[in-house]
């Protein structure tokens, strides 16, 4: 029965995935909004460092966390397996070309970032001890009127967040460290249990906890990954101009790979980038909502910096050590995801090259469970309110330690379709209500005072 389940549901997800359809609509809707918008992405990009580092932050505003750790929250959950095992996927089954198409996403991205962003603090509900509800379903219901369609995204979030957000990544740490030690294979319950108890310790806190937690996780494990990345780049460093023409002529140049390959790079890097990015999606704005700011705007610009970070920074990185090394070049079948990354970085580094993957996806996998574990409490607070929230998140911990040992091929399934199914009552309202963040984009660069933040822009 299982088995047959996982076929079953691996053909709707890659149904789901590989249309067409599903892809224009997330990718357009990011070409939609970035030009009614007015290409926020690239005119809004110094200002939102500037929002990032602090400078126009007050303790006197509305909100639970910082700009910063906002931004650290949702950048746990989208800087994770994406970034190691989504990009060798991508490379090795569309094409050096796909790293071209997941930085379209990833540019696309920033202005449906920005739109749902700002969208989620404009809608948000505040309670009279100061906690923040906000995301998708709330800009549904209190921006549009539309509760069964706000309804229809919390029910998949919620579902999602114990696929995508827990089990899945609970096996990805498991992963992650048996590169560096084999071994552990066989003690695998275990480190479920231990890896349940440290998110229990985390998540039981809030989203105030979380965001502590990820303010220093997040830079802490990036910094180790773009370093290493770094260093096997300056090995090879005569390599990068010939792996940038490599990734635009298999992008761009049917002539010479053949229309089926730029076809492939197309699907796999778009796919992939999305994935890794989850622009639209509409995770991000719940972790964004809890922003410390009176200014919707400010947190939609500085929640535009997460596709630019984890894809055209985080994974072109990665996809660039995969190409430069030549380790997608007569691979075995079996070398994909992330022991595709592992050899490449090995190529170069030896041991340590996979050392460095198997602790990055370790890390980026526990902090991405943390992060998603706010957008299920949060779902779940929407659907059966507060009293639901404490209960959520211990089920939560639990499933931690069952996700661990178990085989998820079907887990792994059924997290890319509810993914899509939640991106789907997203983008209706991020397309109903983009008239809206225009004219509050135009507001607030337009306000008495802003001609200082002009300046940075």
């Amino acid at each position: 029965m299982i088995e047959l389940l996982t076929a079953w549901s691996g053909k709707i997800a890659d149904a789901l995935w590989g249309n067409e359809l599903t892809l224009i609509a997330l990718l357009g809707t990011g070409l939609y909004l970035t030009i009614r918008i007015g290409f926020i992405q690239i005119r809004g990009f110094r200002h939102a460092i500037n929002l990032i580092g602090g400078r126009y932050s007050s303790h006197k505003d509305t909100g639970e966390v910082s700009h910063f750790q906002a931004l650290s929250a949702a950048l746990s959950a989208t800087v994770g397996t994406g970034n190691i095992a989504g990009v060798a996927t991508a490379i090795s089954l569309g094409g050096p070309g796909a790293l071209f198409w997941m930085w379209m996403t990833a540019f696309f991205g920033m202005a449906t970032k920005f739109t749902e962003c700002t969208l989620a603090l404009q809608f948000r509900e505040v309670s009279r001890d100061g906690e923040i509800a906000g995301g998708p379903m709330y800009t549904l219901l209190n921006g549009l009127k539309m509760k069964r369609t706000a309804i229809v995204f919390a029910v998949f979030a919620l579902i999602a967040s114990f696929g995508i957000g827990n089990m899945v990544q609970a096996n990805s740490v498991v992963d992650g460290i048996r590169y560096i030690y084999p071994p552990v294979g066989e003690l695998s319950w275990l480190i479920g249990i231990v890896m349940a108890v440290l998110v229990g310790l985390v998540i039981i806190g809030g989203i105030k906890r979380i965001a502590k937690v990820a303010s220093v996780l997040v830079p802490f494990m990036a910094t180790i990954y773009i370093a290493a990345a770094l260093i096997v780049l300056a090995n090879s460093y005569e390599a990068i101009p010939a792996a940038f023409a490599t990734i635009f002529e298999a992008a761009l140049n049917p002539w010479v790979v053949g229309g089926a390959a730029v076809g492939e790079a197309i699907r796999w890097g778009v796919a992939r980038g999305l994935f890794s990015n989850e622009a639209g999606l509409g995770s991000s704005p719940m972790a964004h909502a809890a922003a410390r700011t009176n200014e919707p705007v400010r947190e939609g610009l500085v929640a535009m910096m997460e596709p630019f970070i984890d894809t055209i920074v985080i994974c072109t990185l990665t996809g660039l050590v995969i190409i430069v090394t030549g380790s997608y070049i007569d691979r075995p079948d079996d070398l994909v995801g992330a022991a595709l990354t592992a050899h490449a970085f090995s190529q170069s580094l030896g041991n340590a090259g996979a050392l460095v993957v198997g602790i990055g996806l370790s890390l980026f996998a526990f902090s991405t469970i943390i992060a998603w574990s706010y957008y299920g409490d949060r779902s779940a607070r929407f659907l059966f309110g507060e009293a639901a929230v404490m209960p959520y998140r211990v089920l939560y911990t639990i499933v931690v330690a069952f996700g661990a040992p178990v085989p998820l091929q079907l887990v792994w399934n059924l997290a890319d379709t509810t993914n899509i199914l939640m991106a789907l009552p997203n983008l209706i309202g991020l397309i109903l209500l983009a008239g809206l963040v225009k004219k509050m984009k135009n507001e607030y660069f337009s306000a008495a005072g802003a001609d200082a933040v002009a300046i940075n822009l």
